[in-house]
């Protein structure tokens, strides 16, 4: 369980950064594209704070 955790993070970061990439390539940014963007930040930072309950490191 714990280790699946970890690998979705690792996975929400990846999408994160690029969706960032794509959106600072853009002239304009889609809303759609910013919702999709703020969704995995979202999510991401939900999951970094579960692993903190947890006491889940990614160096244990």
């Amino acid at each position: 369980m714990d280790k699946q955790l970890l690998e979705d993070i690792r996975k929400l970061k990846k999408d994160w950064e690029t969706l960032e990439s794509i959106m600072e390539q853009s002239i304009e940014p889609s809303d759609a594209g910013l919702q999709d963007l703020a969704v995995v930040k979202a999510k991401y930072f939900y999951l970094l704070r579960e692993a903190r309950v947890r006491g889940i490191s990614a160096l244990s």
